[in-house]
């Protein structure tokens, strides 16, 4: 794995210098000035040029999630036909549907290419277009908010188009008849078929919004959830519907094989009326104040141990949320602890005396804003400057151990002398065997 950042240039090749200026742009570093790094763009308004790579992200993205499930679908149904010529039933449908024989085997396989495509697409795109791919899951992300309306009637078309692209692409690609369309199976009457999508839509949709529209600690691994719901559901779902879940997987091959069954209408509207289903409860959990009934259970060791809670006062999810930075403060007792740390000028640093006197102060505790991404230059500044880490011999000493605790971590040991000479050498040093405050414990 390459280590180095990418470069900025549009395409890196050899022997080709530093990035040359662009002409009637003038780089001015005082004045804040940002490049495009296409600057042919420049002209686009953000909005709209956000709004392109919105739908470019989601047809693309569409596009290889519905590839690779349809042709693995397809594998699944050709293998199955071949080994079970003359069964009842086993054969591939004329009307292009996809093989609903009761093979476990198959439908496993089918269940894990939707669900498997769905969780790395998802993974993928999740930065760029927050990895829809279905407009159910749309229709729910624009009815709380998460979406402007705009936005989801371009993403809507982008859907359709990746959806169309892909089922055409596996039908000229894939040898024989194309048997990836959903059908009612196994006696399933249209209603039955109606009510089916719809709940399991229903349950795809509520994952996303749990695990993805909510943020959390666990939002930068929704997309496995997401896939792991769409599996389970595919489980229950192909061999009585096809396991549609989303309307554009649907319609693509009947565009393509130009095949359209008269209950098509099912896997328009039972998604619909599962994504409506997802948002209702969503909301009805968020009206109630949900994060009250069971708080803190992304929490770390840190926060858990700072968290106070009181049922008979938390009324409000503000009330249980993660605790707030101004936790992180020096107590009274941490300043008074701090005070009385003033070892001898002539002590050793690294000698017990001075560690057990040291463990007299109390255990600092970290907040989440003291752990939060580098935001100041400090954190590109390499080593710490001589004299930036001092003995905690006063109370702002004592506080700023906490504060600058990373760069203490990284100072040198003083090479030798007293107490007074290392000073001399700026005070850049750190107690041996000793990473962070906590360690004078």
């Amino acid at each position: 794995m390459n280590v180095n950042a990418p470069s900025d240039r549009l395409i890196n090749l050899p022997f080709i210098g530093k990035r040359m200026p662009v002409p009637g742009i003038e780089h001015n570093p005082d004045k804040g000035h940002k490049e495009l790094r296409f600057p042919g763009l420049g002209f686009m308004p953000n909005k709209l040029r956000n709004s392109f790579i919105a739908m470019m992200g989601e047809f693309v993205g569409t596009f290889l999630f519905l590839f690779l499930a349809f042709a693995a679908t397809q594998v699944a149904n050709t293998a199955a036909a071949a080994a079970n010529v003359g069964g009842q039933g086993s054969g591939q449908s004329t009307s292009g549907g996809l093989s609903q024989a009761p093979n476990a085997g198959t439908l496993l396989y089918i269940a894990l290419a939707f669900g498997f495509s769905l969780a790395v697409n998802a993974w993928v795109f999740f930065r760029i277009t927050g990895g829809l791919f279905n407009p159910a899951v749309t229709l729910a992300m624009a009815l709380i908010g998460a979406v402007n309306w705009g936005r989801a009637g371009l993403i809507f078309i982008a859907q359709i188009l990746g959806a169309t692209s892909a089922a055409a692409v596996v039908s000229a690609l894939y040898p024989g008849a194309m048997s990836v369309s959903t059908t009612l199976g196994g006696n399933t009457s249209i209603v039955q078929g109606l009510f089916i999508e719809m709940f399991l839509t229903a349950m795809l949709v509520f994952t996303i919004l749990m695990l993805a529209a909510e943020k959390h600690k666990g939002t930068f691994i929704a997309p496995v959830g997401i896939g792991l719901a769409l599996f389970t559901c595919e489980l229950a779902g192909v061999y009585f519907t096809g396991g549609s879940l989303n309307p554009v997987r649907s319609f693509a091959p009947c565009v393509v094989l130009r095949i359209f069954p008269g209950y098509h209408w099912i896997y328009w509207l039972g998604p619909t009326l599962g994504s409506l289903l997802s948002v209702g409860f969503y909301r009805f959990i968020k009206v109630l104040e949900y994060e009250t009934a069971n708080p803190g259970q992304d929490f770390n060791e840190k926060e858990a141990e700072a968290f106070d809670f009181d049922e008979e006062t938390a009324g409000t999810g503000a009330d249980v949320s993660r605790p707030a930075a101004q936790h992180a403060q020096p107590s009274a007792q941490l300043l008074h602890s701090a005070a009385s740390f003033n070892p001898s000028p002539t002590s050793d640093p690294d000698s017990k005396e001075f560690e057990e006197q040291g463990s007299q102060l109390p255990k600092t505790r970290t907040m989440p804003a003291d752990i939060g991404r580098p935001t100041s230059s400090s954190a590109a500044s390499g080593p710490p400057v001589p004299g930036q880490i001092k003995r905690p011999n006063t109370i702002t000493a004592a506080t700023n151990y906490h504060k600058d605790e990373n760069a203490y971590r990284n100072a040198p040991m003083a090479e030798s002398g007293s107490m007074p000479q290392r000073a001399e050498q700026g005070g850049t040093y750190r107690v041996s065997g000793a990473s962070t405050l906590g360690d004078f414990r």
